[in-house]
């Protein structure tokens, strides 16, 4: 059994970081966007865990407890506008909190109900929607930018038509980190992600695909692409449909949270010469597979319950196979599908994590299955400091969840 002490000594040992620094976070300079999003049906206030909680289950667990003097000192030390934070116990949210304003200059509170955004935390997202695509038959693990394509792909450097979904999902196709996101035309973003396949992968791979990792939001939105194409269906409609409806995730939709000009939801910061400026800003619609969910705290509580339970072994959803998948990182990595793969004795053994940002928000998700304990810490500004701050926040968190026990 873990115990308290080994937890503690644990953290003192050792660090949470994992070799994801901020330049292999998915970010890019936002601009205003044109991205359809949808805000969803906004959580009550008077329920902290967000998500249209039932009667019946409101009898069956005690209401969380609440973490903002948790991560008070955190935002305070960081001097961030806001900080979000929820530890959840299987499924179920045990404690979640908030501090700070919405937005620098407004006095609107950062409640724990409201979305954040979660940058390349996304990508894993993706990779579980065309993990089920794969269990459909429409996709497998080996099949290429090629195949999927064809015609359209006429332009495309040969070596990258041999990309397979395997090498993209894990950032070994030797791709690009990002291509020019904001030039892309079309009526869609499924149109102007298509523009990435006809005419900006002209050039050969920075390696030979398959062989080494490198970091690639192309890859992500390329993935996502090859969903659409044989489903038949744009990105964002498939993970409504069978991802965050089915998993009760009223709040998610793309791009900034809220509705823009006003603070019913908080915006993001950008953070310059030790000042951070408000903005609604976000990733290019086009990019969005590899980065432009929002979400609240209890809806990506949700998803990550659902990959808590695959590793394990209560899968569902997907298939066992895809799971193991998902969560297993290639040859010589720590990435896996969406998720970076890692061992910390806090965690009693495996862990999965990700961070996301998209310059004006940073979000981490810490997994540690073994202790049945989801992780998760939101600042709505951007940069190092607040890179900093959410690893600061999840350790303040692991130490919370002591006095869940």
């Amino acid at each position: 059994m873990i115990t308290r002490r080994d937890i503690l000594r644990a953290l003192a040992a050792e660090g949470l970081a994992v070799g994801l620094g901020s330049a292999a976070l998915g970010q890019q300079s936002p601009r205003k966007s044109g991205s359809r999003r949808r805000s969803g049906r906004r959580p009550s206030d008077r329920n902290p865990a967000g998500g249209g909680t039932t009667k019946d289950q409101a009898h069956d667990s005690p209401p969380p407890h609440r973490l903002d003097d948790v991560l008070a000192p955190v935002r305070d030390e960081h001097h961030l506008p806001g900080l979000a934070g929820a530890i959840l116990v299987g499924d179920r949210v045990a404690a979640i909190g908030a501090t700070g304003i919405r937005k620098i200059g407004s006095s609107e509170p950062f409640l724990p109900t409201d979305q954040v955004h979660l940058g390349s935390c996304t990508k894993a997202m993706t990779a579980t929607l065309i993990g089920m695509l794969v269990d459909d038959g429409k996709l497998t693990w080996k099949t290429t930018i090629g195949e999927v394509f064809g015609q359209r792909a006429l332009h495309v450097h040969p070596d990258i038509q041999d990309v397979t979904l395997e090498q993209l999902l894990t950032h070994r196709a030797g791709l690009p980190h990002d291509v020019q996101w904001w030039f892309l035309s079309g009526r869609n973003t499924t149109e102007q992600r298509m523009g990435i396949v006809e005419s900006m992968l002209t050039n050969p791979p920075i390696h030979p695909p398959g062989t080494r990792y490198e970091y690639s939001n192309v890859g992500y939105a390329l993935a996502g692409l090859m969903a659409e194409v044989v489903a038949g269906q744009s990105w964002e409609t498939m993970m409504q449909k069978r991802l965050f409806e089915p998993l009760g995730m009223t709040t998610a939709g793309f791009g900034v949270p809220g509705r823009r000009g006003t603070v019913e939801q908080p915006w993001g910061h950008q953070s310059a010469g030790g000042q951070a400026r408000p903005v609604q800003l976000d990733n290019a619609p086009a990019l969005g597979p590899a980065g432009t969910v929002h979400c609240s705290l209890a809806d990506w509580g949700r998803f990550a319950a659902l990959h808590l339970a695959a590793a394990q072994g209560k899968p569902r959803m997907l298939k066992a196979a895809t799971f193991r998948f998902l969560h297993t990182p290639a040859p010589g990595s720590n990435y896996a599908g969406g998720w970076i793969v890692c061992q910390r004795t806090w965690a009693g053994g495996q862990a999965l994590t990700h961070t996301g940002s998209n310059t004006t928000w940073m979000s981490t998700v810490w997994l540690a299955p073994a202790r049945d304990f989801i992780f998760l810490a939101s600042t709505n500004q951007g940069g190092k400091v607040a890179e900093k701050a959410v690893d600061d926040a999840i350790v303040a968190l692991l130490r919370a969840s002591q006095r869940l026990g």
